[in-house]
């Protein structure tokens, strides 16, 4: 099946391209490219943590969204009279940021269960093909990446937190560099048992008993009711106009594809092209807009909290609503002095994307996260835990505080962009809060300016935090130094930065042609079969 796919490495984007090459479609490319990503990418994404997956027929013209993102553990069991429950500092460089570890840590996975269901409901080939290209990764270990080995020295306290973690990471005492191999113990067997008995290995079967017997015995909160009951949701995109194109984003648990839709129904009400890209005007118009969104987000959070999911999106982009911040834009624009924009939680950078497109069309864009990772490894199994309850930004109401059950929101928004009902564009990003600036530019940067695919992903971009615009070196210095000028805040960076996210995309040109661009700042790579 002829196909292209950009991901997070070489190695994932390698697993997706082979199994086109036996005929299977982009949904089998995407699983078992997803599967390889969680030992090809384990800087940033592991086989225990969750995600969002959205995908596109042009020949139906039905879209569907596979949200497998993490629920709330304790179903069926009693909080433990201790906790396994610790906190680590991170050093980023530009700032730091506090984390939890340790197995109460860990929230309900959906990985595993979500991919098996994407294969089976719309794959071609069976999951043991599928798992192939991930086992021989696990079995032979693979040289790590100089983004993936930075990523785990910047992890350093939580990826050698541990005996287990430090026999994978650490190299005589110290971390893991690039070019060196990586091996994971057990994780080749684990993996050749989930091909034979299919996602009940991890509902009942050796996995997730091990699982849970683990976390009994050490202060976690997981119970054997929680992964036997978690179920994958099928939804329906959120569907947009913009321009002549349409959009599709997720909605909740994605809080992130619904403040995406928003932001670009603000954005679609002004003629972005005839601005020169990344000048003054147009670094204003793009700080007003995200400025307006983040005044909006408390609105949407009162909104998820009070409302059914399907109502709440309804009222928050009802044109009305909207319409008030539009004219709170223009107003700012007018004046030419910045407007207030609401601080948002921080969120951590470890998040990876991948985006297929096959020969018939079909698309599918995924992303998945572990967090950081829980600091340890289930005993026997090479299985790494997410940290999901260990996330501030996730659980601004305090750790532990939801209900057992509730699925937890996510910025994850992987995106799909249609032409005539023709699958135009496949995107999505890492990058926690920046997941939405990233998608914002890259689409802006196609539909409204005409760039190429690579230039859409890889020029500079910005994002508005707590206020202030950050420019990511590569911007117009004079136009930056201008905006300044006129009272807007600003922070300059030296350099390019997984900060700004990790936007890998693929796109169906004008003319039919298949193309992919990985995004630079998150060790992108493409690969593609004719």
């Amino acid at each position: 099946m002829p196909g292209v796919i950009a991901a997070g490495g070489p190695e994932t984007a390698a697993a997706g391209i082979a199994i086109l090459e036996r005929g299977g479609n982009a949904v089998d490319a995407a699983v078992a490219a997803a599967f390889a990503s969680f030992i090809a990418e384990i800087g940033v994404v592991h086989l225990g943590g969750s995600g969002v997956a959205h995908l596109y027929n042009p020949k139906s013209g039905n879209s569907l969204v596979y949200d497998f993102f993490s629920n709330m553990p304790g179903l069926g069991g009693n909080p433990p009279s201790k906790m396994d429950f610790g906190e680590v500092l991170i050093d980023f460089g530009e700032t730091t940021q506090s984390f939890h570890l340790g197995r109460a840590s860990v929230a309900v996975p959906g990985n595993i269960l979500g991919l098996c269901q994407m294969a089976a409901d719309y794959g071609r080939l069976f999951l043991p093909t599928l798992l192939e290209p991930a086992i021989q990764l696990a079995r032979d270990g693979l040289h790590l990446t100089e983004f993936q080995a930075s990523t785990c020295q910047l992890l350093e306290p939580i990826y050698c937190n541990t005996d287990g973690m430090r026999e994978i990471f650490q190299r005589n005492g110290r971390m893991i560099h690039s070019g060196e191999k990586l091996h994971i113990p057990h994780l080749a067997a684990t993996l050749t048992d989930l091909a034979q008995e299919g996602e009940q290995l991890a509902r009942n079967g050796r996995l997730a008993q091990a699982i849970v017997a683990d976390q009994q015995a050490n202060g976690g909160l997981l119970t054997a009711t929680d992964l036997e009951t978690y179920q994958v949701r099928k939804v329906q995109s959120i569907r947009l106009p913009y321009h002549e194109y349409e959009i599709l984003l997720p909605p909740p648990s994605s809080t992130g594809g619904v403040l995406t839709a928003f932001t670009l129904k603000l954005l679609s009400r002004f003629n972005v092209g005839q601005y020169r890209h990344g000048s003054t005007d147009h670094l204003r118009l793009l700080f007003e807009i995200m400025a307006a969104t983040s005044r909006a987000r408390p609105f949407w959070d009162v909104l998820i909290d009070s409302k059914p999911a399907e109502e709440a999106v309804s009222l928050f982009l009802d044109g009305d609503f909207e319409q008030v911040f539009y004219e709170q834009v223009q107003a700012s624009l007018a004046n030419k002095h910045a407007s207030l924009a609401m601080p948002e939680p921080k969120g951590p950078p470890d998040t990876s994307h991948l985006s297929v497109i096959d020969g018939d069309g079909l698309a599918v864009s995924l992303t998945n996260t572990a967090g950081e990772s829980a600091g340890y490894v289930v005993p026997g199994t090479g299985y790494i835990p997410n940290n999901m309850l260990g996330e501030a930004d996730l659980h601004p109401n305090g750790f532990h505080s939801r209900p057992a059950g509730q699925r937890i929101p996510t910025m994850m928004t992987p995106t799909i962009v249609l032409k005539d009902g023709q699958t135009r564009l496949v995107v999505g990003s890492g990058g926690s809060i920046r997941i939405r600036s990233a998608i914002l530019q890259v689409l802006s940067n196609l539909l409204d300016f005409g760039m190429s695919l690579n230039d859409a992903v890889n020029t500079a971009r910005v994002h508005l935090e707590n206020g202030v615009l950050q420019c990511e070196a590569g911007y117009d210095a004079a136009a930056v130094g201008e905006l300044e000028m006129m009272g807007y805040p600003v922070n300059r960076w030296q350099k390019r930065s997984i900060y700004f996210g990790g936007a890998h995309s693929v796109s169906r040109t004008v003319n039919g042609r298949l193309v992919a661009a990985g995004d630079n700042r998150r060790g992108g790579s493409v690969a593609t079969t004719q």
